[in-house]
């Protein structure tokens, strides 16, 4: 400090250089995280599907998200596996049928699919942009992804008629793995 005035800062400008080192930083990372996929590191899913109990299946008094389990926030579809996403809401009964149907099949299909369960009252910040681009406002909702990502089945909807009629959504899923 010379004379009494007090010298200012200069100013951070990101520079054109700075910019283009963040993006390439940014890109190996994505690119990183691509590989260590591809060679057998696994991304969060839902595991451990169970039914809530007390569950109404014909009428929409149950309080309870129906599906309970562990990662329920998780939302990665980028696995190179298939992946089933089940979008649902507590006090729907349609819900609770084709949750029954899901947690019926997912111990056949678990260690080939990946799993995500979305309550679209109480979506996860990781569910949020899955909820914005394939949820069309109608519960159950369920999408199926190929292991490439591309989607194979998108409807709202229950996938059969009666309860515990697993056949459409195990051909549904089966399709997926290629079986």
């Amino acid at each position: 400090m010379r004379g009494g005035r007090r010298r200012r800062p200069k100013p951070i400008v990101q520079t054109k250089h700075r910019r283009d080192v963040r993006s390439r930083c940014v890109q190996a990372v994505a690119v990183g995280v691509a590989c260590w996929l591809s060679i057998g590191g696994s991304a969060a899913a839902a595991e451990n599907l169970t039914l809530a109990s007390g569950l109404s299946f014909t009428d929409d008094s149950s309080d309870a998200f129906p599906i309970r389990g562990d990662r329920l926030a998780d939302a990665d579809i980028d696995s190179g596996r298939p992946t089933v996403v089940f979008f649902g809401a507590s006090h729907c009964w349609n819900t609770n049928r084709e949750a029954e149907r899901l947690v019926a099949l997912y111990p056949k299909f678990h260690d080939r699919v990946r799993f995500i369960v979305v309550d679209v009252n109480h979506p996860s910040a990781a569910q949020r942009p899955l909820l914005q681009t394939h949820y069309r406002g109608s519960i159950p909702t369920l999408v199926i992804f190929a292991a490439n990502g591309a989607v194979l089945y998108s409807r709202a909807g229950e996938t059969a008629a009666t309860r515990g009629d697993t056949s459409v959504l195990d051909r549904l899923i089966g399709s997926a793995v290629g079986g």
